[in-house]
């Protein structure tokens, strides 16, 4: 059985260094994937730092993973060796509880990270349960699809879910990793779209991503122009915002949805909920039917992710930028 070799982290904080293991025998559900891109997250930062509480070590990240498909298991449909994939922050489920069952994998108690607990895709190669290796179309180049299997699918999901529609209004806070994705999958579902942002000197890229409106979030005339204004506002930032303000640019039944995590509890009045009939959510990754759809949309609308390309023996490198905000918008290791 050949050995897979990556680039493991042994101790939070560490760098990552070169590291080899042995996958064991390929299981009759398993397809084993050679690794070509595979983007780097902030998920994987916290990772390799034991943020969570949930990191075992040594252990490889990473889990936005295109490549392709070298053996497959006995009991594997529908997908074939020299088969081009991705994988997202999942790889297996339960497959038999209701959330599975109902096809919202990504809710099952006991769904399997890609790399948690488990070795991910900094490195050549991986194995992952069929369901969770997506066939990738051919319109979408593997350095801005890697990206889209997990930050991607965040922006992707909730849009999808929430029935967002050309006669929807959309608003995205922060144009970052997330934020420049989530411009162009509001556009491709037809919504009129307004930007929030920091940085001022973003608004003519937010616009060549799709954004109809730009606010200069450190104006807040600005932001209470908009008020009561927005059917869906999508919070990308993993920064403390004025909520009640973002709250108020919600029209009658908006909806406010959390993919960031801010460092604060977020305090809101009930009020202009219970008045407005406004909803406060939060929207994890998606399931493979998700990501099935979101790749199919994302070829078909020229929806890619803006990226900064590093040899996967560079990943420390990557890493560093990446932490210090200076990727614009998403770094992905290369074979």
């Amino acid at each position: 059985m050949a050995l897979i070799h990556g680039l493991a982290t042994h101790a939070a904080g560490a760098q990552l260094l070169p590291y080899k293991y042995d996958p064991g025998n390929l299981q009759p559900d398993e397809v084993e994937i050679k690794i070509s891109h595979c983007g780097v997250c902030h998920s994987d930062i916290h990772l390799i730092n034991h943020d969570w509480g949930i990191s075992q070590f040594p252990f490889i990240p990473g889990h936005e993973i295109i490549g392709v498909i070298t053996e497959a298991g006995s009991n594997v449909p529908g997908l074939r060796a020299g088969q081009r994939v991705g994988v997202g922050w999942q790889c297996n489920s339960c497959g038999h509880c209701e959330w599975c069952r109902q096809g919202d994998e990504h809710l099952c108690p006991q769904s399997q990270p890609t790399c948690v607990g488990r070795n991910g895709g900094f490195a050549d190669a991986i194995r992952v349960n069929w369901r969770f290796a997506i066939p990738v179309p051919d319109a979408l180049e593997s350095e801005n699809a890697a990206p889209l299997l997990c930050g991607g699918i965040t922006v992707f999901s909730p849009l999808r879910k929430l029935g967002v529609s050309p006669v929807s209004r959309v608003g995205v806070i922060g144009i970052g990793g997330l934020g420049h994705m989530a411009l162009q999958f509001a556009r491709a579902f037809g919504a009129e779209v307004t930007a929030f942002s920091t940085s001022e000197d973003k608004e003519a890229e937010a616009r060549s991503l799709g954004a109809h409106h730009f606010v200069n979030t450190r104006d807040g005339a600005a932001i209470r122009k908009v008020a009561n204004s927005l059917d869906v506002i999508l919070s990308t930032v993993n920064a403390d915002q004025d909520w009640p303000a973002y709250i108020a640019a919600l029209r009658p039944k908006g909806q406010f949805v959390f993919l960031g995590v801010p460092p604060k509890p977020v305090t809101i009045a009930a009020f202009p909920l219970i008045a407005g009939e406004r909803v406060i959510s939060g929207s994890p990754t998606g399931s493979p039917r998700d990501l099935h759809e979101m790749l199919d949309v994302a070829a078909r609308h020229n929806v890619k992710a803006m990226t900064e390309r590093f040899q996967m023996a560079n990943a420390n490198d990557a890493l560093d930028k990446v932490k210090k905000n200076k990727v614009r918008y998403r770094a992905v290791l290369v074979n």
